[in-house]
């Protein structure tokens, strides 16, 4: 029988941009509420035909973040419910501010969109890089982090955050990966979905990475090591239950993340671990500016592979 993570290595791969798009303009057709802004992105936000079919519902302030999530939270305010389609770097550095004040203290309904997060702007350098966009919104009370990992997630993300009535980031990524998350898997507010069973160690994943844990999974397995993945698809809030019953069942974590190790995904979990069963806990991210290259170059640079999961598993079970 082929496992999960064989079946996630061997499947084609799909632009989570495209899903998201879709799903947008499904809701908008049921819902007049749904509105999307942007910030001169409607091609990279996938938008044009949400525009051509919405042409009054799509609102483009221009290169104006710091516009782009005040005109949002006055739209909410209003009555609409905005989507915000943005770079993320841009999105969640230039108007930190406005995400903090006008948004999650005013607890505005907006969905910040996170185009193209982590390093998928690769050639364009660090400028461009969207590895602190995790750290920077954990920092924000207040707001739901949602990282979906495939595309079905992706639809469902969105499905969720229309309805939530809550300030919500939402990262969709840019390189294309594989689907990984079952059919019919509950979508719920700061529950992790575990893809993988297994007793000897735990590897967490957000977004891109869970493809790559899964990956990692099978070559562990290759060693004899039973590797649990979990797709910690909400980082705020994040599911203190299933990383506490990882560390418990599995004695030790390796977290993977495509973006800042300061107070990211692993920076999360190792508090939950801290606080309430401590155990080894391996973090894998990016550890400062990252340079300038492809995407593929860069995570594999940084050990955000199958084989760079699985060999820091390794580590991690080595020293216990």
């Amino acid at each position: 029988m082929t496992t999960v993570a064989e079946q996630a290595s061997a499947s084609p791969v799909y632009d989570c941009r495209v899903d998201f798009a879709d799903e947008l303009a499904a809701l908008a057709r049921a819902d007049e509420r749904i509105v999307a802004v942007c910030n001169d992105s409607v091609g990279s936000s996938n938008l044009v035909r949400f525009r051509e079919e919405f042409p009054t519902r799509l609102i483009n302030v221009g290169i104006a973040e710091q516009d782009l999530v005040g005109v949002s939270a006055g739209l909410a305010n209003a009555g609409f419910i905005p989507f915000v389609s943005a770079a993320a770097p841009f999105l969640t550095g230039r108007a930190l501010e406005q995400i903090k004040a006008d948004i999650a203290y005013s607890h505005r309904h907006v969905v910040l969109c996170g185009q193209s997060p982590g390093m998928a702007y690769g050639e364009l350098g660090p400028t461009h890089h969207s590895i602190e966009d995790l750290s920077w919104m954990r920092a924000v009370p207040g707001l739901e982090i949602i990282v979906p990992a495939d595309p079905s997630e992706t639809r469902a993300a969105v499905r969720h955050a229309a309805a939530s009535g809550r300030p919500t980031y939402l990262r969709v990524p840019r390189f294309k990966v594989p689907a990984v998350v079952p059919a019919g898997t509950p979508f719920e507010t700061g529950r992790a979905t575990c893809l993988a069973q297994g007793t000897d160690i735990t590897l967490i994943a957000v977004g891109t990475m869970v493809s790559r844990a899964l990956g990692a999974a099978a070559l562990l397995a290759g060693d004899g090591v039973s590797a649990r993945v979990l797709n910690m698809t909400f980082v705020e809030p994040l599911d203190v239950a299933a990383v506490v019953a990882a560390a418990r069942e599995t004695g030790a974590i390796v977290t993977a993340e495509e973006g800042l190790l300061s107070g990211g995904l692993g920076a999360a979990v190792a508090k939950v671990v801290a606080e309430h069963h401590p155990v080894a806990v391996r973090m894998l991210g990016v550890p400062g500016f990252a340079p300038t290259g492809s995407a593929s170059f860069l995570l594999d640079h940084f050990g955000l592979s199958a084989e760079g999961i699985a060999g820091a598993a390794r580590e991690v079970l080595g020293r216990m």
